[in-house]
């Protein structure tokens, strides 16, 4: 009989393998999204977030409402919000992804390609994530932002709720609508059935791994804990028992990150893709580990990063998710245009 970790890390690779291929098969990316919308006006990458967004809503609430999902067990509701941590690690996350030219998900199904400067980016990131979650960085964070655990939920369907007694998975279900309506009504997206399938299918993999997870807990009388998909603090776990096999054993997370490489080496294996890269030159290196470690500190003071607050707690409609989402396109559009002007002639 399989053990409570393997079982879900068995879940984790199914879902990262998902969005591994959606990475690479369906263009789904955060920083390509804000680039290609801030600098060339194409909206089409963005508004997949839409669609994942709804598709990830939708199945999250449905799971809840059926009793298959507690939401007040996630990371994201049983720890009290802290605006400001959300605000400043966004900020430096989102500065730190495009110094590096990705996020820790991208950087995985690049991996997949043969993409060596990736690789780099991943283990530099997933030291600093750890040396803030659980090393010498971890005493400061505490210390500004003490993690305490919260009195109820705290998401904008339940507040909702909360003010008219109706179920929460009726705000669930307009939001996640409005969010499907507002990426499909771009024409372009509409004319790209392919980025429309992988925009769903990377919200299907947030509500398979809610789902599975949930499961492999109630078996196990909690031995797991109940999550989704993220990249960074699990980036950090997942190297470390790749190590030592500690840092949990194995588990969801090394499920999850194994599951994505695996998606993008076959994504670039059927777009006929795969071809190993490297840093063109000491500066380049430079740029990308120095962008990487900030993601990694950024990520764990927000509770996630594009795909742990962008979507997965964004699924669950928490408080974080939104601003946390918001602060990482602002860091990054900051760090996108310093880029830009250093590259610039005097």
């Amino acid at each position: 009989m399989m053990s409570a970790g393997l079982l879900a890390a068995l879940v984790g690779i199914f879902g990262g393998v998902i969005m591994g291929l959606a990475a690479r098969l369906g263009g789904f990316c955060t920083l390509g999204a804000i680039e290609s919308w801030v600098y060339s006006n194409n909206q089409t990458r963005a508004r997949m977030w839409g669609v994942t967004l709804g598709v990830a809503i939708l199945g999250t609430f449905g799971l809840a409402s059926a009793g298959m999902l507690d939401l007040g067990a996630t990371l994201y509701h049983s720890i009290t919000w802290n605006p400001i941590a959300s605000i400043l690690g966004g900020l430096i996350f989102g500065y730190g992804m495009a110094y590096t030219g990705n996020c820790g998900f991208s950087n995985l199904a690049r991996i997949g390609g043969g993409d060596l400067r990736a690789l780099v980016s991943c283990l530099v990131l997933a030291i600093f994530a750890y040396m803030t979650l659980n090393g010498p960085l971890a005493g400061i964070r505490v210390l500004i932002f003490p993690e305490e655990t919260s009195n109820g939920m705290q998401g904008i369907a339940h507040l909702l709720a909360g003010w008219t007694g109706a179920s929460p998975l009726i705000f669930a279900a307009v939001i996640a609508l409005g969010l499907v309506v507002w990426g499909l009504v771009y024409a372009d997206l509409r004319a790209n059935p392919t980025a429309i399938f992988w925009s769903a299918m990377v919200g299907v993999a947030i509500v398979s791994a809610w789902w599975g997870t949930t499961l492999i807990a109630q078996q196990s009388l909690d031995a797991t804990r109940v999550e989704s998909h993220s990249f960074v603090a699990p980036l950090g776990r997942a190297l470390f028992y790749g190590m030592t096999s500690s840092a949990g054993g194995i588990n969801f997370a090394v499920g999850s990150v194994t599951g994505v490489m695996l998606g993008g080496f076959l994504g670039s294996l059927i777009k006929g893709h795969f071809r190993w890269e490297a840093c063109e030159d000491p500066q380049e290196l430079g740029r990308q580990m120095f962008g990487a470690a900030l993601m990694g500190i950024g990520g764990v003071l927000a509770l996630g990063c594009t795909i742990g607050q962008g979507i997965t707690a964004f699924s669950t409609l928490s408080y974080s998710a939104p601003v946390t989402l918001l602060a990482i396109i602002i860091g990054a559009i900051i760090g996108l245009r310093r880029l830009v002007s250093g590259f610039q002639p005097e």
